[in-house]
């Protein structure tokens, strides 16, 4: 089959809306970020869209396209990948394609299946509106009956991504004794309840928690409702990040919004107790602005704007890629932030001891070196780099 005839067919069937799911991959570059491509139809506000999800060894990215748009995707891609697999309505179709772009093109007739158009169907939570949960009465998020306040739905909606995460976790946590939690600039705590309520009450771990702050006001609230909830695993204490010496392991470490380099101070210290697990939401990266000097990247930089944004993507990019060195397995993950923007960054990471790949060091040797950055984490970490 031509590589004109294979992009005709596929479109055919894209404009029929038989498309169900599909995965393209095997990238023809090395260089090529995206490692593959999955495919889904969905439905929002009304329009039927297809929906290309990037994943990057760390990262997944998400684009949603109108039919006329998605067939000229299809074939871009396969214009940088050599294989798909994608399921339609009626029938299974394998591609393969050679370095010339020669197509082998298998179809297999499958059972009737239909999409299932997720943005169409209401988000299951794994805490339910009309449920009423005694933490989010208390901090006000829910009436006393379950209802969340109009008000509230916002971050009712973060408490259940953070959720979300925490419950992905699971895998990463020991089960044969007490699992310990630090939550670093734990602040106002909604989400250090969540998650005490939903691996406590809800999956029955055996757990203690502490949230640290150093606003004394706060910390006292939430140590007072802590009691009254008879959360007996959860305390609040007031410190600071770097003064905090009394552990020497802990399974899961949580930062949010920790400033500029406390968020580093931070996963140093989740890497140096083990921690199994680290979810960090990162704010105001200020280091690696102050430092950058690149004139390569000059058209850029010259924009302070840009180079803010620019500073605080690198300085994220950068801790995920130093943490993926010393054995973690990294991703940055998108997440629901009311207080700052509307979507943040948070770095997740599972303690996994993985190798890194060769020449991985030197890669990040040339970015660092192609910015001037002298990163506050690397001389943290530099024992074990």
């Amino acid at each position: 089959m031509e590589f004109q005839t294979m992009n005709e067919q596929l479109a055919e069937r894209l404009e029929r809306k038989e498309l169900v799911s599909g995965t393209i991959s095997q990238p023809r570059s090395k260089s090529n970020g995206v490692k593959r491509v999955k495919l889904k139809p969905v439905e929002i506000k009304g329009q039927y869209l297809v929906q290309f999800e990037y994943q990057h060894e760390h990262v997944l990215k998400h684009e949603n396209l109108p039919l006329a748009e998605a067939a000229g995707k299809f074939e871009e891609l396969f214009g940088e990948f050599r294989q798909g697999l994608i399921q339609f309505s009626t029938e299974r179709i394998q591609i393969q394609l050679s370095k010339k772009f020669k197509v082998s093109w298998k179809a297999e007739e499958t059972a009737a299946k239909t999409a299932e158009l997720a943005h169409n169907r209401q988000k299951q939570y794994l805490l339910q509106d009309g449920i009423p949960y005694p933490f989010l009465v208390r901090l006000g998020v829910q009436t006393p009956d379950g209802k969340v306040k109009k008000q509230k739905y916002d971050k009712f909606r973060q408490i259940n991504r953070f959720i979300e995460f925490i419950d992905d976790a699971l895998a990463h946590l020991p089960k044969d004794r007490t699992v310990r939690i630090l939550d670093f600039g734990s602040g106002k705590s909604y989400l250090t309840f969540a998650l005490y309520h939903y691996l406590r009450i809800e999956k029955g771990l055996d757990l203690r928690v502490t949230g640290l702050d150093l606003k004394t006001e706060v910390i006292e609230e939430c140590q007072r409702i802590a009691e009254d909830l008879q959360y007996s695993q959860l305390e609040f204490l007031v410190g600071d990040i770097n003064d905090y010496n009394e552990e020497s392991a802990v399974d899961m470490v949580v930062t949010l919004h920790a400033c500029d380099v406390a968020t580093d101070m931070a996963l140093a210290r989740a890497v140096k107790w083990n921690a199994k697990v680290i979810l960090s939401v990162p704010c105001c990266q200020h280091e690696l602005n102050s430092q950058i000097q690149a004139p390569e990247l000059g058209v850029m930089l010259q924009h302070g704007l840009i180079k803010e944004r620019f500073s605080a993507l690198a300085t994220d990019s950068i801790r995920a890629e130093l943490l993926s060195l010393v054995g973690y397995e990294t991703q940055l993950m998108e997440f629901i932030d009311i207080e700052h923007t509307p979507k943040n960054i948070l770095i997740r990471a599972y303690q996994t001891g993985k190798i890194p790949a060769p020449g991985q060091l030197e890669r990040y040797q040339a970015f660092t070196g192609l910015l001037s950055a002298k990163p506050f984490l690397e001389n943290e970490l530099k024992e074990l780099l």
